[in-house]
């Protein structure tokens, strides 16, 4: 017996204490292909949002590598395969804890039903519990439910966190929670890096009767013949230098 077939047969025990249903597919998947595209992903398997079902096997404790391949129409994009299996975490295999409604509901209460990440005033039910420090740094040990250890943030700021984090070299890496503490997506309100780049960040969310503001915001960078974003920093910069 190969040394791949080996490995195959370790994930084929492994796999049997998985329940993430998304996670299982994309496994079996590359068992039997070698690996698993991100078109495949969204084609064959209809998934929206390719690397979170990625992220789902890596979650379960089981390494993924990331390389490049063509897709049908020769465009770059990205595959994942195994990694090291001695890389392994026998203790993630079945996943994330469940947050109970009682902790979600006191959560939110805490939080003023607003999302962590761009201050905006949600539905319980459109705002999504999430670590602070990802999942995949430090897994569930420290957390315990205690609720100063997750955020309320929405789906648009879920993605992006998850983008960001999966992009960083602490997340590839070393996998240290002290720099997560440290980050714009652990802390917004007090960091001192995104992702380990020297940047500072402002997302903000224009609600209901706000919305005239924004369409006054907009229609004025558009006379000035600036992007939205670029057109507030001149304004906050011109306020600031007149304090």
């Amino acid at each position: 017996m190969t040394s791949k077939s080996i490995e195959h047969k370790k994930i084929k025990q492994l796999l049997k204490e998985i329940p993430n249903k998304r996670a299982r597919i994309v496994i079996e998947h590359i068992l039997d292909n070698g690996f698993i595209t991100t078109e495949q992903l969204e084609k064959q398997y209809g998934y929206n949002h390719p690397p979170r079902a990625a992220r789902d096997v890596r979650e379960s404790g089981i390494p993924l590598e990331t390389f490049s391949v063509k897709n049908s129409e020769g465009r770059t994009i990205a595959a994942y395969r195994f990694g090291e299996l001695n890389k392994v975490s026998i203790g993630r295999l079945q996943g994330r804890q469940t947050f109970p409604k009682k902790f979600r509901d006191t959560l939110y209460a805490q939080r003023g039903g607003k999302c962590a990440i761009c201050g905006g005033n949600f539905e319980q039910r459109y705002l999504q519990v999430d670590h602070c420090v990802p999942y995949e740094v430090a897994g569930d040990t420290q957390g315990k439910l205690h609720s100063e250890h997750f955020m309320l943030v929405c789906g648009s700021c879920n993605r992006a966190k998850s983008w960001s984090c999966e992009h960083c070299a602490n997340w590839q890496n070393s996998k240290s929670p002290q720099i997560c503490l440290k980050c714009y997506w652990a802390n917004p309100e007090n960091y001192v890096h995104v992702a380990l780049r020297e940047i500072r960040r402002t997302d903000i969310l224009w609600n209901e009767n706000e919305v005239q503001l924004y369409e006054r915001l907009k229609e004025l960078a558009l006379q000035n013949q600036f992007p939205i974003p670029e057109y507030v920093k001149k304004v906050v910069s011109k306020h600031l230098g007149e304090i």
